[in-house]
């Protein structure tokens, strides 16, 4: 009877020690759960150039205009109008994206974002829309640097929102290889993605992560060749 009650009172404790992980209401657990991976777009590498380049610009979504009274210039400007965190197709600032005519944003002339930009900012906002950063060294690498792989994605990403077909900032056009070569061979591109006082420090308010300067720089130092 003894040996009983002792069996008995080992598998009440076992029960009573054992519980359910916590769940973090920001997503990944403890206490005994799994957390899951990093959201796989990078907020202040990703989202917040393409924003940057393609909608706070002067006459639309900047400080001073503030078209139908969006700010889209800041993370904490972004999510305050118009985004419904965990749903895209909630969210007023993506369903734009990809609406006709006059209602299309950026609105024409300018240029439509590419689907892939689309996507980032689909997926950003279906994470959960968090203000991820300083996570470009996990998704910077700076070993096989190539145009075609390397580059132009940071060019799509940041820079061809002010420099594309329509809109040719500074006269220069990031459409294809050849403009971005003439910003080189100008002087251009590296001085005004550094920062460097004397240019216009590019993207606008959204300065390239170290890794990506570095990046372009080590094409350029290469030859800044079409590979």
């Amino acid at each position: 009877m003894r040996t009983a009650l002792v069996s008995l009172a080992s598998m009440l404790l076992l029960m009573a020690c054992k519980h359910e992980p916590f769940v973090d209401p920001n997503g990944g657990t403890t206490g005994g759960g799994t957390t899951p991976p990093a959201a796989a777009v990078c907020f202040e590498t990703d989202v917040l150039p393409l924003f940057i380049a393609s909608c706070a610009r002067a006459g639309c979504h900047d400080a001073t205009t503030r078209a139908e009274g969006y700010v889209l210039d800041s993370y904490a400007n972004i999510v305050k109008k118009g985004l419904k965190a965990g749903s895209a197709s909630a969210s007023k600032l993506f369903t734009v994206l990809n609406a006709s005519g006059t209602d299309r944003m950026p609105p024409p002339p300018n240029a439509a974002l590419t689907a892939d930009q689309k996507k980032l900012i689909e997926n950003w906002i279906n994470e959960g829309a968090k203000n991820t950063t300083n996570c470009a060294t996990a998704t910077c690498d700076t070993s096989n640097v190539t145009f075609s792989k390397s580059v132009l994605p940071i060019i799509n990403n940041a820079c061809l929102g002010c420099h594309n077909n329509s809109l040719a900032s500074g006269g220069y056009n990031f459409s294809s290889y050849t403009g971005v070569k003439a910003s080189i061979t100008a002087g251009r591109l590296l001085g005004s993605i550094n920062y460097t006082p004397g240019f216009s420090g590019m993207p606008q308010g959204a300065k390239l992560s170290a890794c990506h300067i570095n990046t372009i720089r080590k094409w350029v130092d290469a030859g800044a060749l079409n590979n």
